[in-house]
C-alpha cells in the first residue's frame, strides 16, 4: 500500500510557492498517495495534477501586512478557527505517514493560530508521523535574527527533516541562516525545482496566435502581480521607443493576483500600443519562456528556475514584496556573477534607460548559457528522501 503525504501549501504574497509545492507533489504521487492543502486564493487557469486530492481552506492572503479575509466570513477569527478545525478534521480522515509544511518554520509565522494546534495534535494522537519542512532555496529576510530561536526551537520540537531545494554548489541554507547547527534535524539538499509543462498541454488560440508571431518576441512576466506593477507600466512606456528601432513584439502577462485597478492602468496604456499584448495570465509560461528572444522579469524562485531551464537571454528587476526582504537580491546578485541574467536596479527603471538595456540584449550574440545540471534531478531527489524517512525510518531528530 501506498504511503501518504499530507502538503501543506499556502501562498500569501503571490503564487510563487504554490507553483513550487504543485511541481514536488506532480512528482511525488507517483509513488505516493498525496493530499494537497490549499490556502490561498483561487488562481484561475492554475491547474493542479489530477491524481493529487486536494483540501481548500478558507482562503487568507496579506495586504498592507495584515492578514485578509475571502467574502463570506465574519471577521478574521472567524476564519481562523474554522481553518484550525478543518486541519484537524483533515489530518483524522486522511491519516497521513508524512505532513509537509512548505517553507514553514522558516515563515508563515502569522499561521501559528493553526500550525501550532495541528502539529501538537499529531504529537499527541500520532506521534510515529513525520514531519517535513520544504523550503526554497534563500530564506531572505533581513530581520530573520529576530525570528532564529524560535525556528531553531519549532524545528527541534516538530520536524524530522528539511528538504532545502537547492544546489549546494549555488545556494546553501547556511549563507541565509546562520543557525543550521541549531536546527537539530536532517537537511537535505533536493536540488531545484523547475516548472514543468501542464498536463493538459492544449494551446488556446490566443497562445498560437503569439507564439507563432515572425518579430522577436519580448516576454515580460512578474508571477502572481501584486508587485512589479511599475516595470510593466515602464515595459510599456519603453515600447514606443523600441517601436521605432527594431521589430519586435512585447508579450506582458501581469499575474492573476494584480489589483484590479492597476490591471485596468496597464490595459488601457496599452491600447495604443501595437507592438503590446497584455494578459493577466497563461498557464503555457514555459511555452513563451522556450519561444522568447527576451524575457524580462523579477527574479522569484520559479522564474529563476524557468529561465535555468530554458536558457532564455534575460533582463531582470530584483524588486522584492518587502524593504526587509532580500531574497531576490541575493539570488540576482549570483545569477549576474555568473553570467546568467543582466540586472537593471529598481532604481534605475525609466522609459529611455529601459530601451536601451531591450535593444542591447537583443542585439547581443547569445552565449549558450550553462544549465545547472541539478535542477533537472530535484524530483528523483526529493521523492528518494521522503521513501528514505518512510519506509526505512533512519531519518529522526537527533
Amino acid at each position: 500500500m501506498m504511503k501518504k503525504i499530507l502538503f501543506y501549501c499556502q501562498y500569501l504574497t503571490g503564487m510563487g510557492h504554490l507553483v513550487r509545492s504543485t511541481e514536488i507533489v506532480r512528482q511525488l504521487v507517483k509513488d505516493f498517495q498525496v493530499y494537497c492543502i490549499n490556502g490561498g486564493p483561487t488562481v484561475p487557469g492554475f491547474e493542479i495534477p489530477s491524481q493529487v486530492e486536494i483540501a481548500t481552506l478558507p482562503p487568507l492572503w496579506i495586504e498592507n501586512g495584515q492578514l485578509q479575509v475571502t467574502d463570506g466570513f465574519a471577521n478574521i477569527e472567524e476564519v481562523k478557527e474554522a481553518r484550525r478545525n478543518a486541519l484537524i478534521n483533515l489530518f483524522d480522515r486522511f491519516k497521513p505517514d508524512c505532513l509537509i509544511t512548505e517553507f514553514f518554520p522558516f515563515g508563515r509565522h502569522k499561521l501559528f493560530f493553526e500550525l501550532i494546534p495541528l502539529l501538537d495534535y499529531i504529537k499527541a494522537v500520532a506521534p510515529s508521523t513525520k514531519i517535513i519542512c520544504s523550503v526554497r532555496d534563500i530564506v531572505g529576510r533581513t530581520d530573520l535574527d529576530k525570528e532564529e530561536e524560535t525556528i531553531c526551537q519549532l524545528t527541534s520540537k516538530y520536524f524530522n527533516c528539511i528538504l532545502f531545494h537547492a544546489d549546494p554548489k549555488f545556494q546553501k541554507l547556511e549563507e541565509s541562516f546562520s543557525r543550521v547547527k541549531d536546527l537539530n534535524c536532517k537537511v537535505k539538499y533536493t536540488g531545484f525545482v523547475a516548472q514543468s509543462s501542464p498536463e493538459n498541454n492544449d494551446l488556446s488560440e490566443f497562445d498560437l496566435a503569439n507564439l507563432n508571431r515572425k518579430e522577436p518576441i519580448i516576454l515580460v512576466s512578474i508571477g502572481g502581480g501584486i508587485i512589479g506593477y511599475d516595470l510593466l507600466k515602464y515595459v510599456i512606456q519603453s515600447s514606443s521607443i523600441l517601436r521605432k528601432k527594431l521589430p519586435h513584439h512585447i508579450q506582458i502577462f501581469t499575474g492573476s493576483f494584480m489589483p484590479e485597478e492597476q490591471f485596468l492602468q496597464l490595459k488601457q496604456a496599452a491600447l495604443s500600443k501595437s507592438n503590446v499584448t497584455l494578459q493577466r495570465y497563461t498557464s503555457n509560461l514555459m511555452a513563451y519562456m522556450r519561444k522568447a528572444d527576451l524575457s524580462i522579469s523579477l527574479t522569484g524562485y520559479n522564474t529563476t528556475m524557468n529561465i535555468l531551464r530554458t536558457g532564455v537571454r534575460s533582463l531582470v528587476v530584483p524588486i522584492g514584496h518587502y524593504s526587509y526582504d532580500k531574497e531576490r537580491v541575493i539570488r540576482t546578485k549570483k545569477l549576474e556573477k555568473l553570467g546568467i541574467v543582466e540586472v537593471i536596479e529598481p532604481e534605475d527603471l525609466e522609459p529611455a534607460y529601459l530601451a536601451k538595456k531591450i535593444m542591447n540584449c537583443l542585439l547581443k550574440i547569445q552565449i549558450q548559457k550553462q544549465i545547472i545540471s541539478s535542477i533537472f534531478k530535484v524530483q528523483k531527489k526529493t521523492t528518494f528522501f521522503l521513501k528514505e524517512l518512510l519506509e526505512k525510518s533512519v531519518l529522526t531528530a537527533a
